[in-house]
């Protein structure tokens, strides 16, 4: 499976720079100028229009996810990272995904069953992939990985008991390295979240 994506580099360039992964991504305007970003398109055509990462059945209640090809998108996207590194001549150690919706489903599902591809998530707005619990290594295996965790308690596509789902997962693995907050926000980025993003991701690039 092919995933498409369009590469900015760093406009402080230096060598073998951090790279941020975007997925279902926000304007890269916004971001640290040290780092490369991978914007990333969602292989899967969506109705009415643009991309997924696994189709969406709306017709029930709730929604049903088609999680073979959910699984399919993550190994994509496993395969994926070391060969941006390679391409682009960014630092593996220092490759950030940063996810919105289901990008943030994806980003999750990758750093947990791969996560010598990853230094830290990103999460907006996302959930637990079903059976994702079962394959998480053991905490020892996670201690390279930090997170940032963002969800609006109005949000009515994923709820908020979502977010706190993942929260913990993920509490007990990274302790003191996963950060979690909520805003007063529906299903959508906002002035405050990306100020959460900007500030985590600089404090990770020192």
């Amino acid at each position: 499976m092919n995933v498409a994506h369009v590469f900015r580099p760093p406009r402080a360039p230096t060598p073998r720079p951090p790279l941020l992964v975007l997925l279902h991504g926000i304007g890269a305007d916004e971001l640290d100028p040290r780092l490369a970003v991978a914007s990333l398109r969602a292989p899967y055509e969506a109705e009415p229009m643009g991309h997924a990462w696994y189709a969406v059945d709306w017709r029930t209640t709730p929604p049903t996810g088609d999680f073979e090809q959910a699984e399919e998108s993550r190994a994509a996207l496993v395969a994926l990272l070391p060969a941006l590194a390679r391409e682009h001549g960014t630092d593996p150690a220092r490759t950030f995904l940063l996810g919105f919706s289901q990008g943030a489903i994806l980003s999750l599902a990758v750093a947990l069953t791969a996560p010598g591809l990853v230094r830290g998530i990103v999460l907006h707005s996302g959930r637990v992939l079903p059976g994702l619990a079962a394959r998480v290594p053991p905490a020892a295996a996670l201690a390279g990985l930090d997170a940032l965790v963002l969800h609006g308690t109005q949000d009515d596509v994923i709820p908020v008991r979502r977010g706190r789902e993942i929260r913990d997962l993920l509490g007990p693995l990274l302790g003191a390295r996963l950060e979690y907050r909520e805003h007063d926000a529906g299903h959508g980025v906002t002035a405050a979240t990306l100020a959460d993003v900007r500030r985590w991701l600089a404090a990770r690039l020192g």
